[in-house]
């Protein structure tokens, strides 16, 4: 396979870090097993590294890039390739219209939530997504209720999407070396997830988690009484993080219309 020009520096305000241990780069296409039939999107190709693999199983990829000095080069590199699309873009502005959608990515560390988040609006148009992040974010999406980790990205991811954590990358694997480790995570749509209207669930959730050492009680005060709490079977001394995303699901539903927008 050809490679591209190493000259490319990586640039801190896309949070760029370029992978480059081949092992590491095919656990990755196997946790992924992209197939033919796939629309496969990659969320900051850089230097290729997984696009060398994913163009030989896609009939159907499609890249995105923001950097306006890795562009040309991929299009250089691709120009013979029926299979692939480049789309010098944002990829926080995507948007999907099918929904065999699979989505991969080494996401840069400075706009993982935000994209993570508006991947979770598109649920219904994605079947699942392979990304490495943090390994510290990583914990945080798949964390239970319970535990110190479990927070706002925990409830919102989970309310969509099977978090599976996969293996760690070290710093070692890339270049620049990042100065923490990094992990694979696996994020597969649930096919039923609840009802619930998603701007008012990350709203009250928002609130929920204002002030973590205080009890759920404190922190929606302004939106719900001890005894709505009550009625829910939610204690009203509770810790934001004890709740478990049923138990969002259902204060939303009930009274959505107080964190913005009604239920529905």
């Amino acid at each position: 396979m050809s490679k591209m020009s190493t000259k490319i520096r990586a640039k801190k305000k896309f949070g760029q870090n370029f992978l480059q241990d081949q092992s590491v780069i095919e656990r990755i296409i196997n946790a992924f097993n992209p197939q033919k039939e796939d629309e496969v999107w990659e969320i900051g190709p850089g230097q290729a590294a997984l696009t060398d693999h994913l163009v030989e199983y896609s009939d159907n990829l499609n890249l995105v890039e923001i950097d306006n000095d890795l562009v040309p080069k991929l299009q250089a590199k691709f120009a013979g390739k029926n299979n692939v699309t480049i789309h010098h873009q944002d990829a926080l502005a995507l948007k999907f219209s099918n929904t065999n959608t699979r989505i991969i990515g080494n996401l840069p560390y400075n706009i993982s939530t935000p994209l993570l988040i508006s991947f979770l609006y598109q649920a219904t148009h994605i079947k699942d997504m392979v990304f490495m992040l943090q390994k510290e974010v990583v914990k945080r999406i798949c964390a239970p209720a319970g535990i110190k980790a479990y927070g706002r990205l925990s409830v919102m991811l989970q309310y969509a999407f099977e978090c599976e954590e996969l293996f760690i990358v070290p710093p070692e694997a890339f270049i620049p070396r990042p100065k923490v480790d990094s992990q694979i995570i696996r994020l597969t749509t649930r096919e039923n997830p609840p009802k619930v209207h998603l701007p008012s669930l990350e709203a009250l959730v928002k609130q929920a988690f204002a002030q973590r050492r205080k009890t759920i009680k404190n922190n929606l005060k302004k939106l719900i009484t001890e005894q709505q709490l009550l009625d829910l079977g939610i204690e009203p001394k509770a810790r934001p993080e004890t709740l478990t995303v049923a138990d969002y699901v259902k204060l939303t539903n009930t009274y959505g219309s107080a964190s913005g927008s009604p239920a529905k």
